[in-house]
């Protein structure tokens, strides 16, 4: 395949200025609340579309049936128990579900009363299941995929591939389109998976003359053959409730995903390249023009010191990807990829369309390390986003992991 333009091979190191962000909208003081969600006040986000790219699309709405802390039932009046406080909140709403004394969640000794008062929940209660005590979440940042945005297909004969992010018209023509791709398990996605793109973003605008004009998720497939790997349709639907609520560039391709055999990242990256450059032509300019976009592969250190090992990779797939593409490294805490580069002959000879994040505040959380959490019962909450937890509640997923403990405390992580 042949793009419909030039592709740069090389990323210039020309500093840009950062864009400025606003600061998270302030919520309400009211405690008067709305009909469906009575333990809210009313708008408690600014969502007008200018605010929409800077705010966290985690919003604090939840289902009729969310539990607050320390409910107690009087007709529709709630009172609920804060420090020393009772705060009163009236409902309108007939139907709103409210727990019965009975209900048989138990709650686990951080909630524990003394003095024979009305005991609160925490934001963790455990359930009794086979095989152990798992967390249940009480959250306010469980809501699905925006309105709008087609899931991913969970069968290959009605895959489409995801646009409804990707820039149509470049902002500043004088750079060059870039998309960033990164590949992996996701079992399950964490917040250092959607922080890695992040860093991407600033460090391309402080050191290179690319626009990144969208970003993707790619799962692998359930052919990868790994410990500890949900199936892909558990995996890609997390993946979609991690992102599509709080990024505005950021979205899930499911194609390798559904494929029925194990798909090398070469071939993976030469997928976008189709889509992107070949059946969308590219990206147009504001002048009308269009352009060839630049793909490249998102990465940690960990992966990139896996090409150094013998039989991982292929040479030809690293000239490939390192190559034609380029690759995004996020350092991890002790890695060393400046050396790593220096010492590998692949990566040398392509040094100059290799970009090194350094992480100015390091995050090492583990998706191995969340599964064994999770098998544990231990809480998992802020490693994950809350929807995530949510949907590995309701589907029973990572409970019965079997990986050996010792491998998992000294894996450097997924």
């Amino acid at each position: 395949m042949s793009d419909p333009t030039p592709i740069p091979q090389e990323i210039p190191r020309i500093p840009s200025k950062l864009d400025s962000f606003s600061s998270p909208p302030k919520g309400t003081n009211t405690v008067q609340a709305s009909p469906n969600f009575p333990h809210l006040g009313p708008s408690a986000y600014d969502m007008s579309p200018d605010r929409i790219n800077t705010i966290d699309m985690e919003s604090p709405i939840t289902p009729k049936n969310f539990v607050p802390p320390a409910i107690s039932a009087n007709n529709s009046v709630y009172n609920l128990s804060l420090g020393n406080t009772d705060t009163q909140v009236t409902s309108n709403d007939s139907n709103t579900q409210v727990p019965s004394s009975n209900e048989s969640l138990k709650s686990n000794s951080r909630s524990s009363s003394t003095n024979g008062s009305e005991t609160p929940l925490t934001p963790y209660t455990l359930e009794n299941i086979s095989g152990g005590a798992r967390p249940i979440v009480h959250s306010a940042d469980l809501e699905e995929v925006p309105v709008g945005v087609s899931r991913q297909a969970r069968h290959l004969s009605d895959y489409q591939f995801p646009t409804h992010r990707l820039a149509n018209v470049m902002l500043d023509e004088t750079k060059s389109p870039l998309v960033i791709v990164a590949c992996g398990s996701f079992s399950p996605i964490t917040y250092l998976h959607l922080r890695m793109f992040e860093m991407a973003m600033d460090s391309i605008r402080e050191e290179t003359r690319f626009e990144v004009i969208g970003g993707y998720y790619s799962p692998v497939s359930d052919n990868y053959k790994k410990q500890g790997l949900a199936e892909a349709r558990h995996r890609v639907r997390m993946c979609e409730l991690a992102c599509e609520r709080t990024s505005s560039w950021l979205m899930v391709d499911a194609w390798e995903s559904l494929q029925p055999s194990y798909q090398r990242t070469a071939v993976v990256l030469d997928h976008f390249n189709h889509e992107i450059n070949i059946v969308r032509g590219g990206i147009a300019t504001s002048s009308g023009k269009r352009k060839g976009v630049k793909i490249m592969l998102l990465a940690g250190g960990d992966l990139i010191e896996s090409m150094g090992e013998p039989n991982v990779w292929a040479n030809e797939d690293l000239h490939h990807i390192l190559g034609r593409y380029g690759c995004l490294i996020v350092e991890r805490t002790g890695s060393d990829v400046r050396s790593f580069l220096l010492s590998h002959d692949i990566m040398y000879e392509h040094r100059r369309n290799v970009l090194v994040i350094k992480q100015l505040i390091y995050n090492d959380i583990s998706s191995t390390k969340v599964r064994l959490f999770i098998r544990r019962g231990m809480s998992v909450q802020y490693l994950i986003p809350n929807s995530v937890i949510r949907y590995i509640q309701e589907n029973g997923l990572y409970i019965h992991e079997t990986e050996p403990v010792k491998q998992v405390l000294s894996e450097k992580g997924d």
